[in-house]
């Protein structure tokens, strides 16, 4: 699953067969050949740009028309069961229109999903809908867990404000929400909506299956939008706020979140040059699909979990299993001594061969020596890395870590010095550390066992 860092061990992925439309899945066999024998394949994928401008747009228009279709009946049915008035019947009619940029929100109603964050500001938000000439509209769908009191109130609201007058018919919450309803959805928005709070979206998967029908993604940079945002086939909503109050990260994420809607979609959707098609909208459609489906699919995913983790997993067990587990033995010894020596570990210098300067250049490379004492611990059975990254706000982003190599020790009681350099790629701001992990020949994890020292 992703982490809410950006970095991932295997990332979730989606049934593609299951959320694909039929029209989507024929167009691509028309176009492009074999989607399902070469789904993993990016460059595969890149054939998109083959299909042209006029069949791709009304394949997706065809499902949007049916996707507002499919939520008319089910309100229709609705408000009959409730006994509404003929003339409250008739004018389901008036709910959503296909001509209209239309933005998707379903999934499981928990908190920290932030299901009314689109209502912060609900004069800005009636503005947006009744827009005269570039008006959007929403769909929610979703359901809470039974015990979830909290899930279940923000769902309560969502429709409540739904209902409101300004915000009645273009924003519509269908009921009973199932995997049928979830791809209506997906396979008829042209945005879908995600704004969990930071960091508690594990993974997520629901924009996953928009991309493969021509959807485009528009969430905050948590979970798999982490790795799947490209800056061509989406947008990423707001900055993360190293520190300060809930309140405050959610005022900074609706304000991007409006702005995003107001300068940048809602234009880029109702630019027609030719009067008939959003080209540039349609470009972002391509690079959905092509970034996304190859990529965050269960095929790459289960792949993923056999090839990394089932068959070496089979393979360690028959190793720990032989000469009556003597291997295994040995390595629950060695993990009991280097939890009780791993608290000799220290980092007590760091140096850097051209700290006088301030810069770098692109091509040069920072010379690193780190003092690092082990104590009882054998070198042989530790790394020590620089991590380095992009500073950002006192944060690392985008690190990577630089094994440095032992040169000799400085002293006869257990202390070496490490080297090694960092080469300057890029330009930027740019920070590092030292650090020290232990490491063994049977570790199945670089970080099994929870110790690690930095400078």
């Amino acid at each position: 699953m992703a982490s809410a860092n950006c970095t991932a061990n295997i990332t979730n992925g989606v049934h593609t067969k299951t959320w694909m439309a039929p029209e989507f899945a024929e167009l691509y066999r028309k176009h492009i050949g074999d989607w399902e024998e070469h789904l993993t394949e990016p460059d595969f994928w890149r054939g998109v740009i083959d299909i042209p401008d006029a069949q791709l747009w009304e394949t997706h228009q065809q499902l949007k028309r049916r996707l507002i279709d499919f939520v008319r009946d089910r309100e229709r049915h609705r408000r009959e069961r409730l006994g509404e008035s003929p003339e409250s019947i008739r004018n389901v009619n008036r709910i959503l229109d296909p001509e209209i940029l239309t933005i998707g929100f379903a999934r499981r109603f928990a908190t920290y999903k932030r299901g009314t964050l689109l209502f912060s500001d609900k004069e800005r938000l009636k503005r947006l809908v009744s827009d005269p000439t570039r008006p959007v509209q929403f769909i929610f769908a979703g359901k809470a867990h039974p015990r979830d009191e909290a899930g279940k109130a923000l769902i309560q609201e969502v429709y409540r404000l739904s209902r409101e007058p300004g915000l009645e018919n273009r924003i519509v919450f269908v009921e009973d929400y199932d995997s049928y309803i979830a791809r209506r959805l997906g396979q008829g928005v042209d945005l879908w909506l995600n704004h969990p709070l930071r960091p508690l979206e594990a993974s997520g998967t629901s924009g996953m299956k928009s991309a493969p029908n021509g959807g485009i993604n528009l969430s905050v940079l948590d979970g798999w939008w982490c790795e799947g945002y490209n800056s061509s086939n989406g947008w990423a909503i707001g900055a993360e706020i190293g520190s300060g109050t809930t309140e405050f990260q959610n005022e900074v994420d609706a304000s991007s979140l409006y702005k995003l809607l107001e300068n940048q979609i809602v234009p880029l959707y109702y630019a027609k040059p030719d009067g008939k098609l959003p080209l540039a909208w349609l470009q972002l459609m391509r690079e959905s699909i092509r970034s996304v489906t190859p990529v965050f699919n269960t095929q790459r995913m289960v792949k993923e979990y056999t090839e990394q983790l089932y068959v070496p997993a089979a393979q360690a067990y028959e190793n720990f299993a032989r000469d009556g587990c003597g291997a295994a033995t040995q390595l629950s010894q060695w993990k009991t001594q280097m939890r009780k020596d791993w608290p000799q570990v220290q980092i007590s210098d760091v140096q850097v061969s051209n700290k006088d300067r301030q810069t770098i250049q692109v091509g040069e490379s920072l010379q690193i020596s780190a003092r690092v004492h082990l104590g009882a611990v054998d070198p042989r059975h530790v790394r020590v890395e620089a991590y380095h990254g992009e500073l950002d706000n006192g944060d690392l982003r985008n690190p990577a870590a630089t094994v440095l190599t032992q040169n000799g020790q400085a002293n006869g009681g257990g202390t070496y010095i490490y080297q090694g350099s960092v080469p300057a790629t890029e330009s930027g701001t740019y920070g590092f550390s030292v650090r020290v992990v232990p490491t063994h020949p049977c570790l199945m994890q670089a970080h099994e066992l929870r110790l690690i020292t930095w400078s």
